[in-house]
């Protein structure tokens, strides 16, 4: 029988030390050792399994780390205090100075930053390409490049990138390709279509409750390992280590995880197949005007949906501005960042999130400053969420008050 991805996170089960139907949450910095043999053969990576220092690994992170490794598919993870954290020792894991990086031009702005700025400092290039083609990742590959890197679907143009055809040209090439699939936990599977390393920052759907920041690095055994290696693990030796208690509750929030996704996306559809119909400048993968209908769905895990992201360009920041606050005023949602809440959350990433991507940059790729991100949250009536969000847009002149309502 073929699980899918939320029977084995229903079908994992630990008991706390009494008998808790939750594990028992390791509140402990260090760890003692019987012998000190095993204390020595711990420190050298020879007993997987064994703990020394919560830096290292710690029970609730290894759990935490078996359900996101059974979420994607893969051998393991190993979770981190944020998504940074995950990407950022991914990349120093797998580059050296003077090495190459292909990226795709539109990802989350930290991403990019670090990328583009901070790497610099080690002689890291990284070239940033139109990811939907194909030819051009692959002219951009050099006998330097380390790794393809790219979101499934991207922040925040939500451009869907074709993981099992870059997945065939990575492999011709014999290099990693990384996925963060941050914005499509359940709904697109990288690992299962090719990927060999995937990302999340917890922090948004996984977690869902925007109380905590974390990440987390799905892949290999020997991969993720080798992120933990005392002498030259990236995940080690740059320190981000997740929380215990954190990483209990997400734990708990993940078991709710395909309940959440299912409503995300039916209420972003529903949506944003309306607004469009209204005449608006709307971008969500359901829609067949979204450039990459066709290959999401054939990627897609189409229970999930969608996603929980869609885009509504209203032509000004001004106008983007003016109607953030004024849903925020009407209770429609919160004017912040992030995304995977409850409740709608709403800004405009040219100014925000995708801020350190210079000007000239974001009008190429095609991020204007009326860019509106929408994380659409799990409202029960969102036939009355849609009608309020139109009065507000027919308020500012956004919408024409004669346009047909559904």
């Amino acid at each position: 029988m073929n699980h899918k991805a939320s029977d084995n996170l229903q079908d994992l089960q630990y008991f706390g030390e009494f008998g808790g139907v939750n594990p028992s949450v390791s509140d402990s910095s260090t760890y003692t050792f019987l012998s000190a043999k095993k204390m020595f053969d711990t420190f050298e990576g020879n007993t997987e399994g064994c703990y020394l220092y919560t830096r290292h690994s710690s029970p609730s992170n290894l759990y935490l780390g078996e359900a996101l490794s059974a979420l994607e598919g893969t051998e393991t993870a190993n979770v981190t205090a944020s998504g940074m954290g995950a990407i950022t020792a991914v990349i120093m894991q797998l580059c050296d100075a003077e090495d190459h990086i292909i990226s795709s031009r539109t990802i989350y702005g930290g991403t990019y930053a670090f990328m583009k700025n901070f790497l610099k400092k080690f002689n890291v290039e990284t070239s940033f390409v139109d990811i939907t083609k194909i030819e051009a990742v692959e002219k951009a590959i050099t006998p330097k490049t380390k790794m393809i890197y790219c979101e499934s679907v991207s922040n925040p143009l939500l451009e869907v990138a074709d993981i099992k055809a870059l997945a065939t040209l990575a492999k011709k090439h014999d290099i990693p390709l990384v996925v963060d699939n941050t914005f499509s936990p359940l709904s697109i599977s990288p690992a299962k279509l090719g990927a060999d390393i995937v990302i999340h920052s917890l922090t948004k759907f996984i977690n869902g409750t925007s109380d905590c920041v974390a990440g987390v690095v799905c892949g290999s055994t020997a991969f993720c390992l080798g992120l933990k290696d005392v002498n030259h693990g990236a995940g080690m030796l740059l320190g981000s280590t997740l929380d215990s208690l954190r990483a209990a509750s997400i734990l708990k929030n993940m078991r709710t995880l395909h309940i959440r996704m299912k409503k995300h996306s039916e209420n972003a559809h529903y949506l944003a197949w309306n607004f469009e119909k209204d005449g608006l400048r709307v971008v969500y993968p359901s829609l067949k005007s979204h450039s990459g209908h066709e290959v999401i769905k054939g990627l897609m895990n189409h229970e999930y949906g969608f996603g929980g992201l869609m885009t509504i360009d209203v032509g000004s920041l001004e106008k983007a501005n003016a109607l953030m606050e004024l849903m925020q005023k009407k209770k429609l949602g919160y004017l912040a960042v992030s995304l995977g809440f409850y409740k709608t959350l709403f800004s405009a990433p040219g100014t925000s999130t995708s801020s350190e991507i210079p000007i000239e940059e974001q009008k190429e790729m095609g991020l204007s400053n009326g860019l509106i991100r929408f994380s659409i949250g799990l409202d029960h009536d969102i036939h009355r969420t849609y009608g309020m969000m139109r009065d507000c847009m027919v308020q500012l002149n956004i919408l024409n008050a004669k346009t047909s309502m559904v």
